[in-house]
């Protein structure tokens, strides 16, 4: 993952010549987070399933071909 300072340094990022890959907010990427860690400190804790994690993805509205498990 690469944080930019803005949309501009991406873009310019981009421009040298690197493959733009999936962009994210830095609001969803801490939604992401907190969905995706809650309660993993707990002991009984279980690995989610597949469709569990899609549906965590769905649910911060990341959707299409970079965020599928297929």
């Amino acid at each position: 993952m690469l944080l930019f300072r803005s949309k501009e340094h991406l873009e310019r990022w981009v421009a040298r010549g690197h493959e733009r890959g999936a962009e994210l907010t830095l609001e969803t990427q801490w939604e992401l987070a907190r969905t995706w860690f809650a309660g993993r400190h707990l002991p009984d804790w279980k690995k989610r399933t597949t469709d569990e994690a899609a549906a965590i993805l769905r649910g911060v509205g990341l959707t299409g071909d970079f965020w599928s498990f297929s």
